[in-house]
């Protein structure tokens, strides 16, 4: 018997059937048209009007607001071109058999001690400097040591070139005052988190407890930010790029956390339309 339920987030509703050989629970986000066999985040209690904002977390929030836990198990979610494997795998060019053979289906039970699986970390420390200067220049010129010294391009300055310069210092200013402290140091410290708002939980109550800490900060944010003059990508998701974040931070403050890899691979390269 699986003691995993894995939710995997898709775009497209042609890619059912793909999902579906997969062993996943299909989720459908944004505004096509789903079949009855998809879950959503159109729901009673929904923000699914928020999705060009919140991505992925507007299905996070249906689950919380509504309840929808009927597994006690490990629960985890993916996306529709981001996979968890249990072991690192450099082949690029997976076929769909191969694909199936290596996606995370169950929890290893060398795992099992443990509360939540995060996916191994992006060091933005180890970005080309270049980027950053593409991004502000003004910056990255007015202190040079932003250059020289990698320890200095923590989360915080990277959250700052790519979302707005200031805004994580004024969402971490929202938050509940046992979580502001340590947030802080969390973003000024690290060069490294747990990238693209993937996460195993290993039951329910972990999962809600956490749903608990960050939507009621992600609603207060909407009161700074709002949606209006959000322009671009890094402004326009910037409540998901705080919850990526906060995720990290919240997951390695109160769990016993694993990490393993996720692997890239688009469902849009297999002719799922022939299945």
């Amino acid at each position: 018997m699986a003691n995993l339920k894995m939710y995997c987030i898709s775009l497209n509703p042609d890619h059912l059937a793909l999902i579906k050989s997969l062993g996943y629970l299909p989720v459908g986000l944004g505004n096509s048209d789903f079949s009855s066999e998809w879950l959503t985040d159109k729901n009673k209690d929904s923000i699914h009007y928020k999705n060009n904002y919140y991505g992925e977390y507007t299905f996070h929030y249906a689950l919380w607001k509504n309840n929808f836990f009927d597994f006690d198990g490990w629960i985890g979610f993916c996306q529709y071109r981001k996979f968890w494997f249990e072991n690192q795998i450099i082949k690029k060019n997976l076929s769909l058999e191969s694909l199936k053979s290596f996606v995370l289906k169950k929890i290893p039970q060398n795992l099992n001690n443990y509360e939540s699986i995060l996916g191994e970390e992006l060091f933005v420390n180890k970005f080309k400097f270049s980027k950053f200067i593409k991004k502000n220049f003004k910056k990255m010129i007015l202190d040079p040591s932003l250059i020289f010294d990698k320890n200095k391009r923590n989360i915080k300055f990277h959250f700052d070139m790519m979302h707005g310069d200031g805004n994580l210092d004024k969402a971490i200013s929202l938050l509940d005052k046992k979580e502001k402290s340590d947030f802080t140091a969390f973003v000024n410290t690290e060069v490294s988190f747990n990238p693209h708002n993937m996460f195993i939980c290993k039951n329910k109550k972990t999962l809600i407890t956490y749903y608990d800490s960050l939507f009621p900060w992600l609603e207060k944010c909407e009161e700074l930010f709002g949606f209006k003059n959000l322009e671009g990508y890094g402004l326009r998701r910037i409540y998901g790029f705080l919850a990526e974040r906060y995720m990290s931070y919240w997951f390695k403050k109160y769990t016993n956390f694993a990490l393993l890899p996720i692997y890239f691979k688009d469902l849009e390269d297999f002719n799922y339309k022939n299945l």
